[in-house]
């Protein structure tokens, strides 16, 4: 696992495991299972409404259709992890940020990519992350589409259906392959013209950039070794969360853009494989 994770200490997290809280009924990586048959049954719902783009005229009817998309999975998933974690919190909107109260907490984006499940594109997932103390535990990401399961265990590894991952070994960012990714809709314009820059930068610097939502997605890849580095401005636990247990624990760097400990209160995240990292952060800086 990598040390890099920094203000999100894994390795902390790990050691707390199941010894940390009393009347706990399953390790951590028991119900790191369980978690992950309650991900792929609330994707396996998803996909039966995955198909045809669905049509909306006005911002209202986009947010109805996204709801519909949201309650589906939430259906599915709030029950079955609050039976895992009767006294878990429960983050209720996916676009939240900052930091949590003590104790655990899901963290759950039931249709992270929601708008591209909508214009029946297949970048889409359903996450779930828990979170004690501040530290997440435990991470699913789960590719409907694909019938892909990536997995991460504070202190135990990132998996894709069971076999390890690894970050890239490439050390050279010019020839690197990295995405960025917007944060939300109707962002601040300072925000989004810091995006437009950084995009400049990276094409100056990078191989090939690639630009688009949703974050895990691009994460999932950073972790998998297939991307070598990731960045973002602003964000939501929802969707940076999940990617940085599996980059962390693939053996990844993950800091702020500047290169400082990332938090979910930064304002800039970065994922990348070690050899690319520092040159990322100085592209990044300018």
């Amino acid at each position: 696992m990598s040390e890099t994770l920094q203000a999100i200490d894994v390795t902390a997290a790990a050691a707390a495991g199941a010894t940390s809280i009393a009347a706990v009924s399953l390790s951590d990586a028991d119900l790191l299972a369980e978690t992950a048959a309650a991900v792929r049954e609330a994707g396996a719902a998803l996909r039966e409404r995955f198909g045809e783009v669905v049509p909306y005229d006005t911002r209202d009817e986009l947010m109805s259709a996204l709801a519909a998309n949201d309650d589906t999975a939430l259906g599915i998933l709030r029950p079955r992890l609050t039976g895992l974690r009767p006294d878990a919190g429960w983050v209720e909107d996916e676009l939240d940020g900052g930091a949590l109260p003590s104790g655990e907490w899901w963290v759950v984006d039931p249709a992270e990519g929601n708008v591209n499940h909508l214009h029946a594109l297949p970048e889409w997932a359903v996450t779930a992350t828990l979170v004690r103390d501040n530290q997440p535990v435990l991470t699913v990401v789960h590719l409907p589409l694909t019938d892909q399961t990536y997995t991460a265990l504070a202190g135990a590894g990132a998996h894709l259906d069971g076999r390890p991952l690894r970050v890239s070994r490439t050390a050279d960012l010019g020839l690197g392959v990295v995405a960025t990714s917007q944060a939300r809709p109707d962002e601040d314009a300072d925000v989004v013209r810091r995006v437009g820059s950084s995009i400049t930068a990276m094409l100056f610097d990078a191989l090939v950039v690639r630009v688009a939502v949703p974050a895990t997605l691009h994460l999932v890849n950073v972790a998998a070794g297939r991307l070598d580095a990731f960045w973002q401005f602003a964000g939501a636990r929802a969707d940076l969360l999940p990617g940085a247990l599996l980059v962390a624990e693939a053996g990844g760097r993950i800091s702020d853009a500047e290169g400082r400990p990332w938090t979910p209160q930064s304002a800039g995240f970065l994922a990348a494989a070690p050899g690319v990292h520092a040159q990322a952060v100085s592209t990044l800086s300018r």
